[in-house]
């Protein structure tokens, strides 16, 4: 069995989940601040790929970087790299689908955060960068932690978008979502099954710590509130 697709599966699911976790967190953070109208019209166009359907997403991904398209072509013709039909490609589609999970979670656990412990930083002369992670990145961090895991699992399983943009190739862009359907489509029941059940497995392995973070969390808003009871 060609545990290719494994691999691949979890080093594009890694390295999407590693780059909305800063990218979330940062857009969740200055966005949770911004007025009303601001945030709204924000959350519209940061959150509009998670209700998009996938193949929608991966052709827009293909107008923009496909070798005959203006981001491709420039990187084709400056630095000889196609952007497509690689596997690095699966990670913009992961990307793009991934990150208003992490990004709506992150700024619900901001929302929530106690502004006055934020205060009580900067009268004890604290910048707004140590305020940031010492006292408002702990507060929130199962949160953060919870969108990272949700995104995580949801980018081990994509595939309307990677399956446009990096396309089914074995030993080079097959991932477990990719290696199913081409498995099922020519008949190999046997092994499709496999992989259905090894993304199960996985799957179910991410959502129960996922689970854990937020009964955690709930544990500790309970304890903080009886502290201050």
């Amino acid at each position: 069995m060609d545990l290719f697709p494994l691999w691949n599966s979890l080093r594009i699911a890694g390295i999407s989940t590693v780059i909305v976790f800063f990218a979330g967190i940062f857009a969740a953070y200055y966005i949770s601040g911004c007025p009303r109208w601001v945030k709204g019209v924000l959350d519209v166009v940061l959150t509009v790929p998670l209700v998009l359907p996938p193949t929608v997403v991966g052709y827009l991904l293909l107008r923009l970087l496909g070798p005959k398209r203006p981001v491709g072509s420039w990187f084709l013709q400056t630095f000889d790299l196609r952007l497509t039909m690689a596997w690095w490609s699966a990670v913009f589609a992961t990307v793009v689908v991934i990150f208003p999970l992490m990004y709506r979670t992150a700024r619900g656990a901001f929302e929530s955060f106690d502004e006055t412990l934020a205060q009580a930083g900067k009268t004890l002369g604290l910048s707004n960068t140590r305020i940031f992670w010492r006292i408002r990145m702990p507060s929130c961090r199962q949160g953060v932690l919870a969108g990272a895991v949700l995104a995580f699992a949801r980018a081990l399983g994509e595939y309307g978008a990677t399956n446009m943009i990096a396309g089914y190739t074995p030993k080079r862009t097959a991932t477990i979502s990719t290696a199913v359907y081409n498995l099922w489509s020519t008949g190999n029941d046997a092994l499709a099954l496999r992989w259905v059940l090894i993304n199960l497995g996985i799957s179910a392995a991410v959502l129960m710590t996922m689970n854990l973070l937020e009964a955690r969390q709930r544990t500790e808003r309970g304890d903080r509130r009886g502290a201050a009871g």
